[in-house]
């Protein structure tokens, strides 16, 4: 227990001064009793960001039905799980509570699918992939908004303990062995997903808890929804319990946290044991042949698709250069809800000479004249929508 302590991050951790560091100074509180890690955390349980995810998909599209996991509730069991891990460890419990919850404030509505897809809209448009890991980034470094004492909105100027932590926290692990990067690198020097181990251990502890997370409770869901009626036997098997024993998410968490614990060291790194590391493994296939690729699945996804491309191609035609927002006001003829929610939006990331009167202190991110940035901006926004006011725009935009 607690064989972790003398790498947790606090002051006399040599990373310290940069886990710390932010991009911009935050405005002060006279007298805050909260350490930096803790002012990240209710600033991104703030957001707006944040709380949208409780009406987003985590696999399943079931709205309507309060007992399927969506985004928001996975993203407390990661919270859940990462401070168990932490504390017995001992990490630093309050930063793996900030990165958890900012882990997937970047994810778009829809779920993965949803992903996929905006990442076909920018790798047509934008020449690059989109993936929610380097997306939450940018919503915390760029799009995201808080209002000061003085009422001027500004970023959320997070730590880079925590940036990073959003960024670096891709929960595929092909490797049974996990330590964070000695290299203080600028994050914008990520390509795409995995493609730097994270800079602190408790990041890596988020990274491993987010799959601890999703792969015993999409389980749960498929059952609750009929969708592995044929396959329980194979799942039992799979499992090695028996058949009059429940499969549920607490079972299969508690078997993995306690395993993981057992077995990770600073010098092994996070790992589990090779018996349960396997297992891991083979729940992940069963999960993508019976469930992620179930023929249940195929229509919603395929519904998807037709409503973020409606979106999209409404707004992309939009574009006209300097005259782009007076055809985004005329586009209230087609649909004042994407008509005025857009323009709300793109206020806060162009200049159009009204920042001191809305109050904004954020950067300018786009130009005016550049298609690429109007593209751009159009996947920020979408990424942004929760399913229902995604299918909400949709019908506006269909509507007569």
């Amino acid at each position: 227990m607690k064989k972790f302590e003398n790498f947790r991050a606090n002051p006399s951790n040599s990373k310290w001064k940069n886990m710390i560091s932010r991009e911009q100074p935050l405005y002060n509180k006279e007298n805050d009793i909260r350490t930096d890690f803790e002012r990240d955390y209710t600033r991104i349980i703030h957001s707006t960001a944040y709380r949208r995810l409780r009406h987003k998909t985590q696999v399943f599209f079931s709205p309507e039905n309060d007992h399927i996991c969506t985004r928001i509730e996975h993203v407390t069991h990661v919270e859940s799980i990462s401070y168990t891990i932490a504390n017995y460890l001992g990490l630093n419990t309050e930063l793996t509570k900030a990165i958890s919850v900012a882990h997937d404030i970047g994810h778009s509505p829809f779920g993965h699918e949803g992903e996929h897809i905006l990442s076909e809209f920018s790798k047509k448009d934008l020449h690059t992939s989109f993936w929610h890991e380097k997306n939450g980034l940018d919503f915390a470094d760029k799009i995201e908004l808080l209002e000061d004492d003085e009422r001027f909105k500004q970023n959320l100027d997070l730590t880079y303990a925590v940036r990073d932590g959003i960024i670096s926290h891709c929960g595929e692990i092909d490797e049974n062995a996990l330590k964070p990067r000695d290299e203080f690198i600028d994050l914008s020097e990520y390509t795409y997903p995995n493609q730097y181990a994270p800079y602190s251990w408790e990041a890596c502890v988020v990274k491993i808890s987010d799959k601890i997370s999703y792969i015993g409770r999409d389980i749960e869901d498929a059952i609750t929804l009929g969708i592995l009626d044929n396959h329980l036997d194979e799942m039992y098997e799979l499992l090695r319990i028996s058949p009059d024993k429940s499969i549920n998410n607490t079972v299969l968490i508690h078997y993995l946290i306690k395993d993981l614990c057992q077995n990770s060291s600073p010098t092994e790194g996070l790992c589990f044991s090779e018996e349960a590391f396997h297992l891991l493994n083979k729940i992940k296939n069963f999960n993508y042949l019976n469930i992620y690729q179930c023929d249940r699945i195929k229509p919603s996804k395929r519904y998807f698709k037709l409503v973020l491309t409606e979106i999209y191609n409404t707004l992309k035609n939009c574009y006209d250069g300097e005259n782009t927002l007076n055809r985004l006001k005329n586009l209230s003829k087609v649909s004042r809800m994407l008509s005025e929610s857009f323009i709300g939006f793109v206020y806060q990331c162009y200049d159009y000479g009204n920042r001191d009167e809305l109050k904004l202190k954020n950067r300018i991110l786009f130009e005016k004249t550049s298609e690429v940035d109007y593209c751009r901006a159009i996947i920020y926004y979408i990424s942004g929508m929760t399913d229902n006011f995604a299918i909400d725009i949709y019908n506006d935009i269909i509507g007569f």
